[in-house]
């Protein structure tokens, strides 16, 4: 409808974020990053060759290509490689379930240092080498989707709202806008807080300090 909020002003963020989440990783996303960048800077250059097309989309490739380095931080993968940049929480000792463990295995047990080390921003890389490796990180990722999509879900309510405010429907705004948003907000809003909840409480139990 005329006049209606415009959903691409909010798309030309939350598409290339969205995008980094899935594509989360420090090298490619960095390849795509330098990409971008290039295309900004020569865009006058490029006028009139084949790479015309491409530069019509140069901002949206900068920003999926930050966002991408980004949550590749957030990851810890550098070309699906985990990067040591602050130490870690864990330290590498002999098989706590084996004390009769040959020196040149190379079966360890990554101790915990203490309850109170928290790796400073992403993944501890310790657990790439964990048995759980794959779990912990796809549990994380879903999360991470499920909290960011409930977020967006709202911010499309959110404007309906707005659409019904500017345009004075009352019934819009109390039939369709406040059920909406308090089903969204109650039910997967307070499972996002729960997630958030969980993120922030501290077991403190002997098996929490393995990886």
């Amino acid at each position: 409808m005329y006049k209606e909020v415009n959903p691409a002003i909010f798309a030309c963020v939350t598409f290339p974020f969205l995008f980094g989440v899935m594509f989360g990783d420090m090298g490619h996303g960095s390849l795509l990053l330098l990409f971008g960048a290039l295309l900004c800077i020569f865009n006058s250059r490029l006028k009139g060759s084949a790479m015309e097309g491409v530069c019509q989309i140069r901002y949206l490739l900068l920003l999926m290509g930050f966002f991408g380095t980004y949550n590749g931080f957030i990851y810890n993968e550098f070309f699906a490689i985990p990067i040591d940049f602050f130490g870690s929480c864990y330290t590498k000792e002999a098989d706590y379930f084996n004390k009769t463990l040959d020196p040149h295995s190379k079966e360890y047990t990554y101790l915990r240092t203490s309850f109170d080390c928290v790796y400073p921003m992403g993944m501890d890389p310790r657990w790439a080498q964990s048995d759980q490796q794959l779990s912990y990180s796809n549990n994380l990722k879903m999360k991470i989707a499920v909290i960011l999509g409930i977020l967006q879900m709202s911010l499309g309510i959110c404007m309906k709202g707005f659409n019904a405010i500017h345009f004075r429907s009352t019934i819009d705004f109390c039939f369709e806008f406040i059920p909406q948003i308090l089903l969204i907000l109650c039910l997967f809003g307070w499972m996002d807080i729960l997630i958030i909840a969980k993120w922030l409480y501290t077991v403190n139990t002997d098996d929490a300090a393995y990886a």
